[in-house]
This record gives structure tokens, sequence and C-alpha cells, in this order.
């Protein structure tokens, strides 16, 4: 860079000053400043511009990489999910070719119960529920509050 020190700045201050004369030299030098900031601001978009590239084509390369693996993933997953359904289907084949004389024993297939699995039976019967008082039905807050609610005597 050019290497300007405080003498060299005093002699450009000193002609600028006699060149351009005292009352000119404050707008002057306000205008070089603003001129000067520009360009810094300039330069500092520039770079920062130039860094967000240099970024972005790091992320892409790094997208590009994390794809490839994912598609080998995916391609290893095929094959050995290939190899599975052939020798399952192997496997099939031979159990439901084997006799009973074989060795192989026999499973039946499975066959729903056809019950009602979601509906919740109770241990305790309803009869026995409904002499002794136990609740069978569940109250929500408000009506838990209006029933204990302390009622008014009316005179």
């Amino acid at each position: 860079m050019i290497d300007i020190g405080v003498t060299k700045l005093a002699i450009i201050g000193a002609i600028a000053l006699v060149v351009i004369g005292p009352e000119k030299l404050p707008g002057l030098a306000k205008t070089v400043g603003t001129l000067l900031g520009r360009a810094r601001r300039y330069v500092a978009d520039v770079k920062s511009e130039v860094s967000r590239s240099m970024e972005l084509d790091e992320l892409k390369k790094m997208r590009d990489s994390v794809e490839g693996a994912a598609r080998d993933v995916e391609n290893t997953i095929q094959t050995n999910a290939s190899d599975f359904e052939k020798s399952w289907t192997e496997t099939t084949e031979l159990a439901s070719s084997a006799s009973l004389d074989d060795g192989y024993t026999h499973v039946p297939e499975y066959k729903h119960p056809n019950k009602k699995w979601r509906l919740k039976q109770g241990a305790t019967p309803q009869w026995y529920k409904a002499r002794t008082g136990t609740r069978t039905k569940a109250l929500s807050g408000a009506a838990r509050v209006a029933r204990f609610r302390p009622r008014k005597i009316s005179q």
C-alpha cells in the first residue's frame, strides 16, 4: 500500500491550503471524507459478497456429497432388500412344499378371535357397583363443583 506518514500529510495539507484557499478547504475535506467512506463501504460490500459466494459454493459441494452418500445408502438398502426377499421366498417355498414327514411341524394360519378389544371389560359386575355405590361414570370439573356446592336455605 501507499506509505503516507504524518510529515507527508502535513506537506499535502500545506500545498492544498495554498492552492485551494482557506475558505474552500473545509468543504473539500468534508467531500473527500464522504467519498472515502463510500469507497470503504463499497469495498466491504464486495468482500462480504465474495465471502458469501464462497460459502455458497462450499455448501453446494457439501450438499452434493451428502446427496451422493444418501444415494449410495439407498442403493445398498435396495440390494439388501432384494436379497432378503429372494431368501424369504425361497424359505417360504421350502416350508410350504415340505410335508409333515420331513420333520417340519405344521403351523396353523392366524385366525382373528373376533373379540371387541376396544370395549373395556371391567372385573367388577355392574350390580355390585350399584349396590355398593361405586362411581361408574366420571364427572367433569364443573359438574363436580355444582354437585358439592352448598345450597342456600330458602326461608
